[in-house]
């Protein structure tokens, strides 16, 4: 099912997985700068990423995930973890069977 224009309820994954990589970033205690200059990447580029207004490559993911000293498979699992959990939130208990059952 399609959210109508302008209500989105489901969250996107280049979101979701800025959250995540934010997150670890910050649990780490590591600047933006610090971990763009080790994936190589530019600070403005993993500012936007962070934020989910780009979309990243796997080579990019797999130099970030690097830089932050975690693994691909892991950063992937926590960011399906946000997204069932935000689904869950924005519609209820229901339809957790239905995402866990597929």
């Amino acid at each position: 099912m399609i959210d109508p224009p302008g209500q989105r309820t489901r969250p996107l994954l280049r979101t979701a997985l800025g959250d995540v990589l934010r997150r670890i970033r910050l649990r780490q205690g590591r600047t933006l700068a610090e971990v763009a200059r080790r994936a190589r990447v530019s600070l403005p580029y993993l500012s936007e990423l962070e934020r989910g207004r780009k979309e990243a490559s796997s080579e990019i993911l797999a130099a970030i995930c690097e830089a932050l000293q975690v693994e691909l498979p892991d950063v992937l699992a926590e960011v399906r973890r946000e997204m069932l959990g935000i689904r869950f939130q924005a519609h209820g208990p229901s339809d957790a069977v239905c995402l866990l059952a597929a």
